[in-house]
């Protein structure tokens, strides 16, 4: 990501300095929660492709600044709620929001971030922009049920999963890519350029988690290898390997993934079968495919330099370890 973090260092620094303006409250709690979760680590992908796509389009004001953090604010709330939801202990190599305060506390800080997002997105935004994200954050809402309904469902499709996947990963990074591109004046087809690459690109991003998952040290993914399998969601990888496996290991997984807690040899089970049916090289390659896809979407902007981060962060989505 280097151009595209070269060229907004400053964007990005002020975007960092607007999470401490937005986190002011009488309340003492959330702005420990939301600066604990914020300043965790995160990758920043989402505000780094709304304010690429801003100056793509050639947007010379400053409203992007604030879009930026409201998305990452939008993020922030639906990682609170997913670590209430999953249990998790972990987040980005550190303790979650939910194990160090309390999942009462994860979920009413994760409202505020939702509802402090909706308020600046008036301030800073459009109607456009609102629709766009308003549309975005029910979509998420409807994939996360979604994914809920979902667990532990051997016979989930790869189509179905990737129905989920959009819905609740990449709908707000395609959400992100439109609003700069709406920022910027882009016309009505240049928008949908941008909202399609944002949405292949998601999904991409997905499915290198889903095999991070699996293969990732923990100290440097920053959750348990095996995380997926042992709050029973069934990712690409482990949806290939049961669509190639014999019926006795396709009930071997299904057993597995019904358990409240994994025991010794399961997860190695699992692995192994994923890596002989060839699971995490057809998940390398869909979300390869994809991103190769996204960025042709690109070619009906001019060729600048946020053309060039653009495509160069799309390209980090299938080579990045964490």
């Amino acid at each position: 990501m280097e151009k595209a973090l070269n060229l907004l260092h400053d964007d990005l620094g002020r975007v960092e300095a607007q999470f401490g303006e937005y986190l002011e409250s009488d309340v003492l709690l959330i702005r420990k929660v939301g600066e604990y979760v914020l300043a965790s680590g995160g990758k920043r992908i989402r505000p780094l492709l709304l304010l690429l796509s801003a100056r793509l389009a050639g947007y010379q004001g400053d409203r992007h600044i604030g879009l930026a953090a409201v998305i990452e604010f939008i993020h922030t709330a639906t990682l609170l709620h997913d670590d209430v939801v999953d249990s998790a202990v972990l987040r980005r190599g550190a303790a979650s929001a939910n194990s160090v305060w309390g999942n009462e506390a994860s979920v009413l800080v994760g409202d505020f971030l939702f509802a402090k997002s909706f308020s600046l997105m008036v301030r800073y935004g459009s109607l456009d922009i609102l629709r766009v994200l308003a549309d975005a954050t029910t979509t998420i809402a409807e994939g996360e049920v979604q994914q809920l309904i979902n667990t532990c469902d051997i016979n989930l499709s790869e189509k179905n999963y990737m129905k989920v996947v959009r819905d609740k990963t990449a709908v707000l990074i395609a959400a992100a890519c439109q609003c700069g591109g709406i920022l910027g004046g882009c016309d009505e087809m240049q928008q949908r350029a941008l909202s399609e690459f944002g949405l292949d690109l998601g999904v991409a991003f997905q499915f290198m988690d889903d095999i991070l998952d699996y293969v990732a040290d923990e100290s440097e993914f920053g959750k348990a290898k095996g995380h997926d399998l042992a709050e029973g969601k069934m990712t690409l990888p482990l949806i290939y390997a049961v669509s190639r496996c014999s019926a006795e290991e396709r009930a071997k997984v299904e057993e597995v993934i019904e358990k409240d807690e994994l025991e010794t040899g399961d997860l190695d089970f699992v692995v192994e079968l994923i890596e002989r049916t060839g699971g995490l090289e057809y998940t390398r390659e869909r979300a390869a495919s994809l991103v190769a896809h996204a960025i042709g979407y690109l070619d009906i902007f001019s060729q600048d330099m946020a053309k060039e981060a653009l495509c160069e962060l799309a390209e980090y989505v299938v080579s990045r370890r964490k």
